[in-house]
């Protein structure tokens, strides 16, 4: 860990450097092709994230697959973006890292986005998109890069695994013993990260109004294996919509809804007779608003979420985050999140019910710097409070990243 720490020391004195960052400029000059009267533009660009995370608990924060009590992970991401006309526009994320989740296993390279966006009018009123991209709920999705999240983590309720699974019928007494007896991130959190499932969108801007509505191959609880096509078909769509009102340029308003069925194909044989995975979905419906007044931003997003049960009935659960991020000076930002998830009751066999997962509540705290117009520096911590660690937990993170 030592090594890792002072990899990290050596980037930040390079790419902090004047030499450097000439360098950095010239390389996004270099990414960048036009052609055909400038009809045609094609840009490469990308981050690269050196992260370090410290947790105190047994099992590490979050969907974190890692042993012990510290993790460094390492991320190169690179976006495509070409511009054929006015109207056309195609776009893709790889990533080279540990994992759609920080792991403490090998390197390995992964497509996470990659769509086709057609825009037939230029005042934005319709585009429609195909392709593997992020879900169009909620306001965390547009700005959960990175570069344009305040914190080093998601929300709690896109990160937090409960104790329901995706692979198996669920029987009463695993979720009755709510713990989490097999690897962590075998469960299912209540929305998994910004969802880069398969599919199809339509979205627009009409006047102080905008929209958008998407058919998706995976709910939005689904774990990243279930996001591409050739693991998880179209035979149980997911269906995501989100209608946003501005009415001014300070505060912006939106309601999402989600339903979709989150048990992938190996459940189907625990699943009761003459009933398939279509018949349980995963089903949201969520609110969120920002505001943004000279050097305050502030987000908050609250979703209400059922998960349909072949036993017990529907587990229910309410989560919200409340986020706002302060400007200091033109470079050094402050960031605070308060996040809490309640869970509901199931019924059990014996007539009665009890509460299907344990209530959680985290507080998170960041300062951002940046360095240059191309790094940028943030430290993070965060203190969990619930039943589940018997107590508070905390986690300490800090991230540096390069943009190109």
């Amino acid at each position: 860990m030592r090594a890792a720490r002072l990899l990290a020391l050596c980037c930040t004195l390079f790419v902090t450097s004047v030499p450097a960052q000439d360098f950095l400029d010239q390389v996004g000059e270099t990414l960048s092709f036009q052609a055909f009267d400038n009809n045609l533009r094609a840009r490469l660009s990308g981050t690269l994230d050196l992260e370090y995370y410290r947790w105190d608990a047994l099992f590490p924060p979050g969907l974190f697959d890692a042993e012990g009590n510290s993790l460094f992970n390492p991320r190169l991401s690179v976006f495509l973006d070409v511009q054929a006309g006015p109207h056309v526009y195609f776009f893709s994320q790889v990533r080279l890292d540990r994992g759609f989740d920080p792991t403490d296993e090998g390197v390995g390279f992964r497509a996470d986005e990659y769509a086709l966006r057609v825009s037939p009018w230029a005042d934005g009123r319709l585009s429609i998109q195909v392709g593997k991209f992020a879900a169009v709920t909620g306001n965390w999705n547009p700005r959960h890069l990175s570069w344009d999240n305040p914190f080093i983590t998601a929300p709690l309720l896109y990160e937090d695994v409960t104790v329901l699974h995706d692979e198996d019928a669920l029987p009463e007494e695993s979720i009755r013993r709510r713990e989490l007896v097999v690897e962590k991130w075998e469960y299912l959190p209540l929305i998994w990260g910004p969802s880069y499932a398969t599919g199809a969108s339509v979205t627009g801007r009409l006047g102080k109004f905008d929209y958008a509505a998407e058919i998706k191959n995976a709910a939005l609880t689904s774990r990243p294996e279930s996001w591409d096509l050739t693991q998880i078909g179209f035979e149980h769509p997911t269906v995501n919509a989100r209608v946003g009102m501005r009415p001014s340029e300070r505060w912006n308003f939106g309601f999402s809804a989600s339903k979709g069925s989150f048990f992938r194909p190996e459940a189907e044989p625990g699943l009761p007779a003459g009933r398939d995975r279509g018949d349980y979905s995963h089903i949201v419906l969520g609110q969120d608003v920002s505001f943004a007044w000279r050097y305050l931003q502030v987000w908050a997003e609250a979703y209400q979420v059922r998960f349909e049960l072949p036993v017990g009935g529907d587990a229910d659960a309410f989560a919200y985050y409340i986020e706002a991020k302060y400007k200091f000076t033109p470079q050094f930002f402050g960031a605070l999140r308060w996040n809490q998830q309640f869970f509901g009751e199931i019924d059990a066999a014996d007539g009665g019910e009890f509460q299907w997962w344990h209530d959680t509540s985290r507080l998170d705290t960041a300062l951002i710097y940046r360095l240059t117009a191309h790094t940028q520096l943030k430290v993070q911590y965060n203190l969990e409070l619930g039943d589940r660690r018997g107590g508070s937990g905390h986690t300490f993170a800090t991230q540096l990243t390069v943009r190109f």
